[in-house]
Formats: structure tokens, sequence, C-alpha cells
């Protein structure tokens, strides 16, 4: 039987995305990064519903394309990738954060822990309203 599930998944998040700041995880409820990890969480689960996408278990590719207006990035690259790659992991090992207060997004998990990416890349585009793309990618296995 072939294996139909797609290798890859694209998806855009009008605003500003999650960063990592501080010591307080940021899916504890209340918590300043909510409405931005609400969003990039709506958005890639309406796109893993569309092409029927299934938690990546093997190594994996992020990238992230920001698009903003010059000099208005709201982090260091480093915390902007941090955010979008915590943020899209399983969530169930976090149980003890209680991260009920997501509802069914709890559930949005794109590859099970981010200890499974091998490759990164990030990019900044000049636009006129913030906003993010995303690409998740399965890589071949290593040798």
């Amino acid at each position: 039987m072939q294996d139909t599930r797609a290798l890859a998944l694209s998806f855009e998040v009008a605003g500003p995305p999650p960063i990592r700041t501080d010591g307080l995880s940021i899916f504890t409820a209340g918590h300043r990064q909510a409405v931005r990890v609400r969003a990039l969480l709506t958005a890639a689960c309406a796109a893993a519903q569309a092409q029927g996408w299934t938690a990546l278990t093997g190594p994996v590719a992020l990238a992230v394309v920001l698009r903003c207006p010059p000099g208005r990035r709201t982090a260091d690259a480093a915390n902007l990738i941090g955010g979008i790659a915590t943020v899209l992991q399983d969530k169930k090992r976090i149980s003890a954060i209680g991260p009920s207060h997501l509802g069914v997004l709890v559930d949005v998990a794109l590859y099970g822990d981010e200890r499974q990416l091998r490759r990164i890349s990030y990019q900044e585009e000049p636009a006129p309203a913030m906003s993010y793309l995303v690409r998740v990618a399965e890589l071949p296995a290593a040798v």
C-alpha cells in the first residue's frame, strides 16, 4: 500500500509570531504570548486538516519567513523561531503546565518534539503589515 500522507505543510499567519522570552512556559494560561500562540495553532490546525497531516516522527525541517514593515520586527530571529517551534510540537508532555485552556488546539502538533528539528531557515521580507509563513517538512532519516 502506498504512503499518501503529506511530506510538507505550509501556511501563513497574520500578525506577529509567538516569541520565547522568559522562563514561564508559553503555554501557561494568561501568558502574554497567548493570542499569538492561538493564532499560530489555529492556522496550523486548518492547514493540517486540509491536507490530512499527521505529526512527523522523524527528522524535520522548519522554515519561517517573517513579513513585516522595515524596522518593526518584535524580537530576534532565535526567539521568533524558538516560539514557533515550541508551539508546533506535541503538547502532551507539558500537561503539568495545564494547557487545557487551549481547548481543542492543545492537540495541534506538526511533529512530536522540537528536538526533531534538523534544518531551520529564517528569512525576512518587507511588507506593509506583519505576518509570517511557516513550512514544516519531513527530512530523510539520517544515514
